[in-house]
C-alpha cells in the first residue's frame, strides 16, 4: 500500500489564512452586536480587526504563489 503525504502548498496555506482572518473579524462583529454596543470599538478591539484584516491580506499574497509547497 502506497502512502500519501499531505503537502501544504502556499495556495492551501493563502486560503486557510483568508478563513482565519475573515472567521475572526465576523466573530469580533457579532461578539460586538451581541453586547449591544455595535460600532462603539475600543482600542483592543480595533487592534483586533486590524489584526484579522491584515491576516486576511496576507493569505490573498500567498494566493498567487501556487502549488509550490510551504
Amino acid at each position: 500500500m502506497g502512502t500519501t503525504d499531505l503537502v501544504i502548498t502556499k495556495r492551501m496555506l493563502g486560503a486557510l489564512l483568508i478563513a482565519l482572518g475573515a472567521l475572526a473579524f465576523i466573530g469580533i462583529l457579532l461578539l460586538d452586536a451581541l453586547r449591544g454596543t455595535l460600532g462603539d470599538f475600543g482600542p483592543a478591539q480595533a487592534l483586533a480587526l486590524a489584526g484579522s484584516l491584515g491576516l486576511g491580506l496576507l493569505g490573498a499574497s500567498l494566493l498567487p504563489l501556487g502549488d509550490r509547497p510551504a
